[in-house]
């Protein structure tokens, strides 16, 4: 058994495919299948059913490939203390982001960044919190930047910013009248909010008991959905309805297009964390990450703890 068959393994079951998997090792696919073969009969045991074109690892597989994803990581650990004097700060860095947070967060991110870690580029990913955990734990990327509630095994996760939501409103509205507004008037009315599936969808019915309420009582019918934040701005602002926004998607020119209100009493929130796997090699280059984040000056956030040493 070797390192290199245990990449194959590893490969095949991502990409579900033998000549994808070659390609992505840089190997002809007769290589990689008679290398895998070769492992299969060294364990008597099948690692894929190859009997469709969908290849699919089998149960035993599972478990194998699993753990040989723990021991590549464990190799490439010893690569890294292997090379004690490797500047951590040096070469790109897979970061991950949930769709509500990149579009606010990366514009001053990277700003920060090129300064603290010029030589660490970002490789980037937006997308759900499940599918980016998925790819955290698989080793294709080496951090994601969620929000909570987050719990996964073997996943470490550090606070970086508590950002509060607020109202938004048509011009015109009658909550223009209000300093605040309370959760149970905000049930009251027809809410737009993101698409089932979205964290932040779960996070305002979380904080805004009363909406959840009501939603269960009445299914959709007194929700809207929208599929992005963009999306749901722009119909909140040609007057369609209303709905609840984070801090950092606010600018100082929406007054043009909607009115912004603050909560009433305990203001809903988020808090957004940075999340990497416990023995991941470069912690140097996840403190530079995080120091990026608490000096990008984002406005209406409360940033959480200090910047690492």
């Amino acid at each position: 058994m070797t390192l290199t068959e245990l990449r194959y393994i590893v490969a095949v079951a991502q990409e579900r495919h033998f000549g994808r998997a070659a390609r992505r090792c840089f190997v002809s696919q007769p290589t990689l299948s008679i290398a895998i073969k070769k492992l299969e009969e060294e364990l008597s045991v099948s690692l894929f059913d190859r009997s469709s074109n969908d290849i699919i690892t089998t149960e035993a597989g599972e478990r194998i490939i699993a753990q040989a994803r723990r021991v590549l990581e464990e190799a490439e650990l010893i690569r890294h203390l292997a090379n004690a004097e490797q500047n951590e700060l040096e070469g790109a860095l897979k970061l991950g982001l949930i769709f509500t947070v990149a579009p606010y967060l990366l514009p001053k991110l990277i700003v920060a960044l090129r300064k603290i870690a010029p030589n660490m580029p970002l490789m980037l990913d937006e997308n759900y919190t499940h599918i980016l955990t998925e790819a955290l734990k698989r080793g294709d990327l080496d951090a994601i930047v969620v929000a909570e509630p987050y719990h996964e095994p073997g996943i470490i996760t550090e606070p970086l910013y508590d950002e509060p939501f607020f109202v938004i409103v048509p011009k015109g509205h009658h909550f223009e009248d209000l300093d605040a507004v309370t959760p149970e008037l905000l049930a009251e009315e027809q809410v737009l909010l993101l698409s089932e599936g979205n964290c932040m969808r779960d996070q305002v019915l979380t904080s805004c008991s009363e909406l959840a309420s009501k939603q269960k009582i009445q299914g959709l019918t007194n929700t809207l959905q929208g599929s992005s934040i963009n999306t749901i701005r722009h119909m909140v602002a040609s007057g369609l309805s209303i709905s609840v926004m984070p801090a950092t998607a606010l600018t100082e020119n929406d007054h043009m297009l909607f009115s912004i209100i603050p909560f009433e009493g305990v203001i809903p929130h988020r808090r957004v964390v940075l999340a990497y796997r416990r023995n991941f090699v470069r912690p140097k280059a996840l403190a530079a990450l995080r120091n990026a984040v608490l000096s990008s000056q984002l406005s209406g956030v409360t940033f959480v703890g200090n910047q690492a040493v």
